[in-house]
Formats: C-alpha cells, structure tokens, sequence
C-alpha cells in the first residue's frame, strides 16, 4: 500500500485528519485488538489530490459557502452541482492504482465502503449519516465508482448546511479545509445487526446498555426502515433486564452480484440476537467504553455465530456527570445555573472561585476544607451542580430541600419529587445530633441578629451598609497595591474570604429578615381569599433594593439623555454599537457622557452571567447597555414611565396591605392574626429588599478583582505568555499559582482547549435542572404541552396581561418594545433593565425567590416561571394571555 494515500486498518498513523473520524476510530477498535472487519483505509491525501488534479477545491468552496443555510433548496442545489462534478471528473492513474492494489491484497471480496469525514464522529458533533455508504460492492470497478462516490457525499445538502448552522469554522474544521477519508471492509453478511448504546440514550442512565436488533443487514435500521428489537442490559448485574420485540417486517440483504435487496420477514415474535450473543455484545460493548472513556453508539453485526464491529462514535447527545463522583452510592445534584436564572457554562476560574467560597464556609461548622476537597460543587458540561445529597438523605434536610426549591425552582423540586420517590431512597433518616449541634452553632448567631433587624430595620440596613462600604474600600485598595500575578491571586482568596466575614454574619439575617416576613405574612393571609395574591402584590414597589435601584439609575440616565437635544437626536439615529464605542472613546455629547460616566461608575461591573468572575462587564462591553437605554427612550408616555409606575406601585402595595389585614380581621382569631399581618407587612417592606444585596455585593468585588486581573492578563499578553489578557479566566487557581512562579508550560495551547469545549458546551440545547451520578439527567420543567392552546408554569407575580411574545435569549442582543412579553430561558440581574419596558415575563428556570420574580413583582409586571422549553414552544410575534396569579399561558389567535 502507497502510505500517503492508503493505509492499513490497524494502522498507527490512522487520525482524524488523515482518515476522518470514522477511520481513526475503527482503527482504535482494530488496535485494540476487538472483533473488526479486515480492511484498508483511503486516506483524505487522496480525497485531496483528486480534488486538486480536477481543479475543484476553489469552486466547491465558493459553491458551498454561497448556499443559504436556512434554505433547504439552496443546499440542494449547491449539493447537486458539487456532486455532479465528481460523477464527470477521473481518478488520476495513480489513485486508481493505488486502490486496485489495496484491493487484491484483500483478496477482492465483497466489501462496505463507508464515507469518513475529518468533521465527522467527533466528541461534541457526530454528523452521523451525513456522508455516503456502500454495501455489498464487488467488483474493482465498482469499488472505484463507490469511493469517488463516497467523496462527492461529503457535500450533501444535509451536510453542509449541518456544517454552517454548528459554526464549524469556530472548530479549526472551515468548509474550504474539509477533506474526507474512505473505509473500505470486509463484508459482513450479517444474521442480524444493529446498534448497541453503552449508556441509556434516552434517560443517561450509565448502568444500563441498549442494544436495537434487527434481521439482515443494520442499514434498515439506520436508514429507518424497520421496527427493531430493544435489549436493555444491567450493566452491574450483567443481566438482561427489559426487552421489546420489533416487528421486523423487513431486512436488507446482500446479492451474490453485488449490491442489496430488501426481502420480507415474519419476525415479530423471534428474537433477532440469542440471549447469550446479547450479553457477549454488552461486555464488547464495555470493552470499547473502557477504551474510549466515554459512551459510545456502537454499530454491530452478527454472523455465523461471531460478533463483529463496524463503527464507534461517542453519544453526544448524553448530558456529562461529574468525574470523581461514583454512580453508587447515588448523588443527587442540583444545577447551580437554575438557582441562578444563568444556564451558560462558566469559565473555569468562575468556577473555581466559587468552589473556594464554598470552602469559607468549612471553619463555621469546624471542618477543615479546601477548594480541591470541598464535596459542595461538582463540574460538568462546564457548569456548576451543588450536591444536595446529605440533605436528602434526612428528615429535616429534605424537608428544607424541597421547601427551598419551591422558592427557587420549582421545576427542579417536581425532578426531584420523582427522585426520591424511588424505592432506592427508602424512608429520610433523622439528623445525627453532631449535626444539629454544628447545625445550631452556624444559625444561632445568624438568627440573633435576624431578630436585632426585625426589632430595629433601619439600624439593620446601615451596619450593611457599614459593613458593606468598608470591606468594599479594602478591596480596592488592596486592588491597587496589587501589582503583580501572586498578588491578584491573593486579592481573588480576600474575595473568598467576604463571605466568612461579611456575607454570612451581616447580608444573610438581611436576606432571611425579609423573605421570614413575606412567608409570615403569607400565613396569616390563609384563610382569606386570593390572600397569597394580596401577600404578593403588597412587595410591589419595594425600597433598598440594590437591582431595582440599579434600573431606575439607567431610567434616570435616559432621561438626562432625552432633556438634552443633541444627545436625544444621536441616541435617535445611531446604532447602539456605535454608541457604545463612542461611549468607551469619551466622544458622546457632554450631557449623555456624564450621565452614562455616572452610571457606570455604580454599575459597571455588572453584566450578563455576571457570577462568573470569567465573564465580561458592562463597562467592558457596553452595547447592551445602549440598547436598553434607546428602549427606555421610546417610552414617551408620562404615566408609563418606569419610576413613575414604581411609585404607584409602592402606593398600590400600600393599599392591598390595608385589603389584607381587613380581610384578615373577618377571620377566626382574626384581632391577633391583624397584629401579625400589620407586623410582618411592616417588616418586609422594609427588610425584603435586602434580597438582592449579597450577590451586589459580590459583583462589586469581583468587578475589582476582574479588573486588576486583566492588568496582569495584558502584562503576560505583551509577553507572548497568553494569547489575549482574558485568557487568565480560562486557568484555575491552581494553575494561576504556577504562572505566578513561572512555570515552563504551553499555556497558550491549554488555553485553546478550554476556550473551544467552553464554546462547544455554550451551544448545547439543555441543561438538566437535575443530575444524578448514575448519568440521569431531569432537564423538565413544570406542565407545558407544546400540543395545546394552554400550558403552565409557576405563578410568581401576579396579574393579567396580554401582549406580543418577544423571545431573547440573550439580551445582549435584544431591544425589547414597550409592553412587549419577555419570553427567556433565565435571568439574573443583566436581564432586569428589560422588564422596565415589559408588559410581561416567562422563564424556563426560576421560582418565586430568583432575581427575576422579585424584580417583576415590585415593578408590577405578571410573571410565570418554570415553563418548561417557553422559548422553543412560544414565537417571537404570537400574542398569548399571561397570569401571573395562576401561572396559565394560553395562545391568543
């Protein structure tokens, strides 16, 4: 065999350039020593120079790239034109050569030629069945036709348009750059075959493998022709556990001539694989797992009593679980980004950061943790998940659990109503009295002075601010002392360190002050009717909320846009990129400039994911700030005028409160149950908006440590060290210490690697509200169906309204019209200049304590969250009716 242009099956050269994804993955199968076909493989230096001795790679990319992605006949007739010149053009004497020779090695069988694209079978994009096969080909002529064939497939219709909507330039693979790898196998005249999944493809589940099975040849299966057998396999047991037999009406079959014929089958009750062949699949099946270390769809068939293995790819559908973390005993975990309103994945040194602050919290129940062995936080898909085990596992801890994710998310509290439903779980054991006690010495001084608030709110409010302004003022000193890497990373563990010293003791009994009292009130509204309504709208209007302060400031700042004629005129005209660069370049008329100065000095840190340290602020990139601002500039009516309805919804909350207690009075015991409404009415509206104050207070500081490290990002960028300064955020803390102290390594390739799976994971559809270890991954939310007129979420602020639908999905992006119904996977505090302009709010994630249904109650806006996949079921421009006192949805013709 010629090595440029072919090579061996086994063969160690085998990679994905050189043969595409499939090749190089057969090849591992064949190194290992695993049931594979005899074979050859073209390689893609082939494909390449057919391509060039015809003249074609210019025109085939021009051709491709012209195609419009979103239009199915654009893409055929670029596919046609690309394929039809592979059908007139030659194979040069030497690849015909090379192939013929390659063949009577093999001793000219029957063989399979399968297609196997550089951008193919890939760990995060599979593109299977994009590219051509061929079975059953005998004959050398018909084995040149069917590789030249195979080639001209890697431009389907289907392909290349598969290849522009994934962004697959941003993967070093661009559509000019592609080439493609032919295998070319035994055939194998299979009794049966078909597909064997080493981990549940439907539910994740890692202990259990699927085998579909059906007579003849697998291509009826992967073609979709048949109803196939399904095996499912206990992994750990090495039992057969469930089957479901297929009607397997028809198998594909090969001829004696050449080629395949479909031939009818009576097999609905016969079994297309013995039970003791399925088993002996399984442990080939863990064989290959073992190999490749992550699930895998295996293609399989089975003659004259052998198994044989035809392809590999991995499962890239499957949500990861967390590396370290055992599939028995079972954990629970809860997705952090949820709780958050913020679903992206995080940089890794977000990440890292968060593990340390966790780690803080050790010394207040006397455990010695670090970043590395704390057991709170666990990765995967680039994302955080709190593992909330423990507190399954015991009465009270489960109790709080679920109470907490009726607040928080409730779409997570039905998962896991289902969970631990299972008879696994068995009955919550009680608390151990080690517990209770170090349970007791972390809350009892927390609870002291959640009283000492209650007693005395204002006094409460300043020691925050106190408490709030000095450890603020330390770390911006400590920010400009910092001048070198070491001394950044030791700003990052002062960060940490806030939350021992100022968050836990100071900014939570403000946080449970408030929410304490709403939920009081609460209570003493049962009885009444639509009192949990009545509870709800007196948080209308509330004061000392940091987030809703922060988007009256940027209502104000429009204003004093608006008041200044050359300032209004521009914001009127201009693009909000454009402003924004003007903005950064101090060029924007004096008035605009000094309010948006302002503004920014306040609340520049802020921005989108804003809890991950690794992402940028607005004051970094300040083009979302520009797009609110000129919606806030087409609200021209007085009386809809942001601060305007925030006042009358104070006064709003003020009277439904006096609703309240009236009706709380006609009750039974209703002279004690006033006092009680009167009281905790009082003290939520005072205290309730603290809320919002310990995550503003985190942003703040992570703004300053964001800062300085980017000074020493630019510093080792000049140096060569990193490619850009935001590099540093793709590093964990570990490996910030070793460039600190000059560590020798590649960084800047390390860097690639995370910057290209932070990217892949940033695509990914879903994300589970809940994982387990096993690979279960609960990704629903609460009742939606796409299929009805009506579905439904939690209701967290109250009211009716009816309105455009206005899907965002990221609001950097998104210039909402006024009254228009925000319809979003999540949000957090970037997202909540919006609802200034919102008629409405439906989110994917969230309960009636995240930032968002806080914020939509106090300016009034009804809110429903927890609807499951809103931003796939519901279209920008439909018109729907939104309760936010029932949580209905319903479509409006």
């Amino acid at each position: 065999m010629q090595s440029n242009l072919i090579i061996p099956l086994d063969s160690d050269l085998a990679s994905l350039s050189l043969v595409g994804g499939k090749g190089a993955n057969l090849a591992r199968l064949a190194r290992a020593g695993l049931a594979v076909p005899g074979g050859f493989l073209v390689t893609t230096a082939a494909y390449t120079a057919y391509v060039a001795a015809n003249n074609m790679a210019e025109w085939i990319a021009q051709t491709a790239s012209a195609a419009n992605s979103a239009d199915l006949a654009s893409l055929e007739a670029a596919s046609q034109a690309i394929r039809a010149r592979f059908t007139v053009d030659t194979l040069t004497p030497k690849l015909a050569e090379a192939l013929k020779a390659a063949y009577a090695g093999l001793g000219r069988p029957a063989v399979a030629v399968r297609s196997s694209a550089t951008a193919e079978d890939l760990p995060d994009l599979s593109f299977a069945g994009q590219q051509d096969t061929f079975l059953n080909v005998v004959g050398q002529e018909a084995l040149l036709q069917a590789v030249v064939a195979c080639w001209g497939s890697l431009w389907t219709a289907r392909a290349i348009g598969y290849r522009a909507r994934n962004n697959i330039a941003r993967n070093n693979i661009a559509q000019q750059g592609l080439a493609l790898g032919v295998v070319i196998q035994e055939m194998v005249q299979s009794e049966a075959a078909g597909v064997l999944f080493t981990a549940n493809p439907l539910s994740g589940l890692r202990t259990e493998m699927v085998i579909d099975a059906t007579l003849g040849l697998g291509e009826a299966l992967v073609a979709g022709l048949v109803e196939p057998d399904q095996y499912t396999i206990d992994t750990t047991g090495r039992q057969i556990i469930r089957k479901t037999m297929g009607a397997k009406a028809l198998a594909i079959r090969g001829q004696a001539s050449g080629g395949t014929v479909r031939v009818t089958e009576q097999a609905a009750t016969r079994q297309a694989l013995p039970d003791e062949a399925i088993l002996t699949l399984a442990e080939l099946g863990q064989r290959v797992l073992k190999l490749y270390g992550t699930p895998q769809d295996i293609e399989w068939a089975w003659a004259g009593g052998q198994l044989f293995l035809l392809q590999s790819r991995a499962i890239t559908s499957l949500y990861p679980v967390p590396e370290g973390l055992p599939a028995n005993p079972l954990h629970i975990l809860l997705s952090f980004g949820a709780v958050q309103g913020m679903l992206d994945p995080m940089t890794p040194l977000g990440r890292d950061v968060m593990r340390g602050i966790v780690a803080q919290i050790g010394p207040l129940f006397r455990m010695r943790i670090t970043r590395e062995t704390q057991r709170a936080l666990f990765e995967a898909g680039e994302r955080l998940f709190i593992n909330v085990t423990t507190l399954a596992q015991n009465q009270v801890g489960r109790r709080l659990l679920q109470g907490a994710l009726s607040f928080v998310e409730p779409g997570g509290g039905q998962s896991l109503r289902a969970i631990l439903n299972d008879p696994h779980w068995g009955q919550p054991g009680r608390p151990r009295l080690r517990t209770l006690a170090q349970l007791a010495r972390f809350f009892f001084p927390i609870l002291r002075r959640v009283f000492s608030y209650w007693r005395n709110p204002a006094a409460g409010r300043a020691l925050i601010q106190q408490v709030d302004q000095a450890a603020t003022e330390e770390c911006r000193a400590r920010s400009v002392a910092a001048k070198t890497l070491a001394e950044c990373i030791a700003l990052i563990e002062f960060g940490e360190k806030q939350l021992e010293q100022s968050v836990i003791p100071y900014f939570l009994p403000g946080v449970i002050s408030g929410v304490a009292m709403f939920q009081l009130l609460n209570i003493a509204a049962r009885g009444v009717p639509d009192g949990a309504q009545m509870a709800a709208k007196a948080t209308r209007g509330l004061p000392h909320n940091v987030t809703t302060e922060m988007d009256l400031a940027l209502w104000a700042t429009a204003q004093a846009i608006r008041a200044d004629a050359g300032s209004a005129a521009l914001f009127a005209q201009a693009k909000a990129g454009k402003l924004a660069s003007e903005w950064q370049a101090g060029r924007l008329p004096p008035a605009a400039q000094n309010a948006l100065d302002s503004f920014m000095q306040h609340y520049g840190m802020r921005g989108l994911a804003e809890i991950d340290l690794g992402r940028a602020r607005w004051r970094e990139e300040p083009t979302h700030v520009f797009k609110i601002m000129q919606s806030y500039l087409n609200i021209t009516d007085p009386a809809q005028a942001p601060d305007a309805l925030f006042a009358q919804g104070a006064l709003a909350a003020q009277a439904e409160i006096e609703r309240l207690v009236a009706a709380v009075r006609q009750t039974r015991g209703g002279w004690l149950k006033t006092k009680l409404a009167r009281f905790a009415a009082s003290r939520m509206r005072a205290l309730m908006g603290l809320r919002e104050s310990p995550k503003f207070f985190a942003i703040r500081t992570m703004g300053t440590i964001r800062q300085t490290l980017l000074k020493s990002g630019q510093e080792l960028a000049a140096r060569g060290t990193l490619a850009q300064p935001d590099d540093l955020f793709f590093l964990y803390i570990s490996e910030l210490k070793a460039l600190a102290a000059k560590e020798q390594r590649d960084w800047q390739a390390l860097v690639t690697v995370r910057r290209h799976t932070y990217e892949q994971e940033a695509r990914r559809k879903q994300v589970p509200r809940l994982l387990l270890s096993d690979g279960r991954a609960f990704f629903a939310g609460l009742g939606a169906d796409s299929g009805s007129a009506e579905f439904s979420g939690s209701p967290v602020s109250p009211g009716i309204v009816e309105g455009t639908v206005h899907i965002v999905l990221d609001p950097r992006e998104a210039q909402l019209a006024p009254g228009e119904i925000l319809v979003c996977p999540g949000t957090d505090p970037a997202w909540t200049p919006l609802f200034l302009a919102a008629g409405g709010l439906v989110m994917e994630v969230g309960g009636m304590m995240t930032h968002g249904a806080v914020v939509a109650r106090e300016y009034g806006i009804p809110a429903v969250v927890g609807v499951h996949q809103a931003t796939t079921h519901l279209r920008t421009g439909q018109r729907i009716r939104l309760d936010g006192s029932t949580g209905q949805i319903e479509l409006v013709p």
